[in-house]
């Protein structure tokens, strides 16, 4: 690679390649940097440590397994898009098998709280998406939601199953749809 050509992109696909290839030891920055062909300091100018590298990459591969194209979203009703995320996390997530239930053991101690407050932010963004499609779906019957239990509740209900379904590697959709159709429609 010409010098001066590296990316913090590049560098996050590096170490997503390297964590399919060789696995959770092989991030570290010397062989981040190698495998892109420049040098240690290189790496050190888009992040300070190696738990910074990790959580980069953790947060790479999350944005990667619940991305979402708004066009695809925008077309479907809630329940719909629920089936198609778990089919595309499920295709997706064959990449980096494991993923779910070992990334937080790859945060170094000091980093955990860090770790923490990332995962809380992907967490939020995906809770969002899933609270703006659930908004933009006309089919929702008019009384689905009260004052105590409201769409937001029902939004952490859903993230709630769609967090157990992964760590267990359980794509099933059937009693997850079931509920949300008693619910919503």
């Amino acid at each position: 690679m010409p010098k001066g050509m590296i990316t913090k992109e590049l560098i996050l696909e590096v170490s997503r390649s390297l964590l399919r290839e060789q696995g959770w030891t092989a991030i570290t920055i010397r062989t981040v940097a190698a495998a892109c062909g420049v040098s240690v300091g290189s790496i050190y100018n888009y992040f300070d440590s190696k738990s910074e590298l990790v959580m980069a990459t953790v947060a790479s591969i999350w944005q990667y397994l619940f991305h979402t194209d708004e066009d695809k979203w925008k077309s479907l009703c809630f329940s719909d898009y629920i089936v198609w995320l778990f089919q595309n996390i499920e295709q997706r997530s064959r990449t980096y098998p494991g993923f779910f239930a070992a990334h937080p053991l790859h945060f170094q101690s000091e980093d955990k709280e860090k770790g923490r407050q990332l995962m809380a932010a992907s967490q939020r963004h995906i809770r969002k998406q899933l609270y703006d499609i659930l908004m933009q779906d006309t089919a929702v019957r008019p009384k689905a939601f009260t004052s105590q239990f409201t769409a937001e509740k029902f939004i952490d209900l859903i993230f709630s199953f769609l967090l157990a379904a992964l760590l267990q590697e359980n794509y099933d959709t059937s009693a997850i749809i079931e509920v949300i159709r008693r619910i919503l429609y």
